[in-house]
């Protein structure tokens, strides 16, 4: 898919109901699920309030080159129970004005599923109001109880500088794993995040080449 644009800038408004806020909720841009064959998101503008792109199960996904404005950022989840998620690329794509830059989320009570081989090459960010990356195996909670049945492993910022910039009081990187359900090391040599405050990082030490 290449080319697309996905507009819901309207539900940036308030409405009788939203109490002031943005009436556009769980307004996912794509929305992924794949049985393994090769996708690939090129090119694509999406303007909305939720997840620019949540891959919820499937392997060989490439999003690239993509503008991603006024959601949630791009998030992998959330992840449920017997799911598996692998050989994802997240290249060059432009994040604004969004909750998070980079998410990946997993039910607390999910079980049998497993995140693997996943690799973000230079993405830009900014105007990032909660976090920079942010790693939450506690879901639907934020930086809750986590939960240990969905193994991730192999989370890589590679090749060029993905670069964020946050809002003063976002957090940088929040990582929130499972006693060991986090494995492996990661490389995150081309991560730098500017702004905002450090997060915390919980029962895993296998990040390498960043500190906040």
């Amino acid at each position: 898919m290449t080319d697309l644009t996905i507009d819901d800038a309207l539900g940036d408004e308030p409405n009788a109901n939203s109490n002031g806020l943005p009436a556009g909720h769980n307004t996912d841009g794509f929305d992924v699920s794949t049985t393994g064959e090769l996708l690939i998101i090129e090119n694509s503008t999406i303007m909305n309030q939720d997840d620019c792109l949540a891959i919820n199960k499937g392997s060989n996904i490439t999003f690239q080159g993509n503008i991603c404005s006024g959601g949630h950022g791009i998030s992998i989840g959330s992840i449920t129970s017997d799911v598996t998620v692998s050989n994802i690329y997240v290249a060059d794509n432009t994040i604004t004005n969004s909750q998070q830059a980079i998410r990946i989320k997993t039910d607390a009570s999910a079980t049998n599923s497993f995140v693997s081989n996943v690799t973000y090459v230079g993405n830009t960010a900014s105007g990032i109001a909660d976090f920079g990356v942010i790693i939450d195996q506690s879901y639907p909670d934020t930086l809750g109880t986590p939960g240990t049945g969905v193994i991730i492993s192999d989370v890589n910022f590679v090749d060029s500088e993905t670069s964020i910039t946050l809002d003063s009081s976002a957090e940088k990187v929040a990582v929130n794993c499972g006693s060991g359900s986090c494995t492996g090391t990661w490389d995150w040599s081309m991560l730098t995040v500017n702004g905002g405050t450090d997060g915390e990082v919980v029962n895993f030490s296998g990040i390498e080449d960043y500190a906040q």
